[in-house]
């Protein structure tokens, strides 16, 4: 696994296909540039740059409208994000119980930082604000999977467990 931050996709190794058929769905549909953003997202895993172009002119809406809904909703992504995403709570309850030095073992067993990607595409690191779950304090998530009380020794056992997970 390399752990250098993932580099931008070339815009030519980005197959519009997807995208024409996702705008194609909601063409005639009123308001529909969020869907059609949220949909090439779930499609590529983020919004690629040559899908932003194809979108304003089939749309017709000037590509710096679809910056302004991109970069104003949290939801959208403007670079390539990892198939497993951690995040790591960092919420009063959880500083207190040690956030810190689970945030710290993750950078240092996964080599990036806060909202960074591994250059394999496997690990999007996140430190968030709050997961709404102080019981379990410390807590991280991958994806939709819970861990609370965590340890630094979790954050191995963690990372096992996802490394051993197809990328498919």
């Amino acid at each position: 696994m390399s752990n250098a931050p993932a580099e931008e996709i070339p815009a030519e190794e980005i197959d519009l296909t997807e995208a024409n058929e996702i705008i194609d769905k909601y063409l005639t549909l009123p308001g529909n540039l969020m869907p059609v953003l949220q949909g090439i997202q779930d499609a590529y895993g983020f919004v690629p740059k040559p899908t932003i172009d194809l979108v304003a002119e089939r749309l017709n809406v000037y590509p710096s409208q679809i910056y302004g809904v991109l970069t104003f909703y949290a939801q959208f992504h403007l670079k390539p994000r990892g198939k497993f995403i951690i995040r790591v709570c960092v919420g009063t309850a959880c500083h207190v119980q040690g956030a810190e030095r689970i945030t710290e073992t993750f950078f240092g067993r996964l080599g990036i930082g806060h909202a960074e990607t591994t250059e394999d595409l496997r690990y999007t690191f996140e430190k968030v604000a709050c997961l709404g779950a102080c019981g379990m304090a410390p807590l991280a998530m991958v994806n939709d999977d819970t861990y609370g009380k965590m340890t630094v020794q979790k954050v191995d056992e963690i990372i096992e467990t996802y490394n051993a997970r197809p990328m498919k």
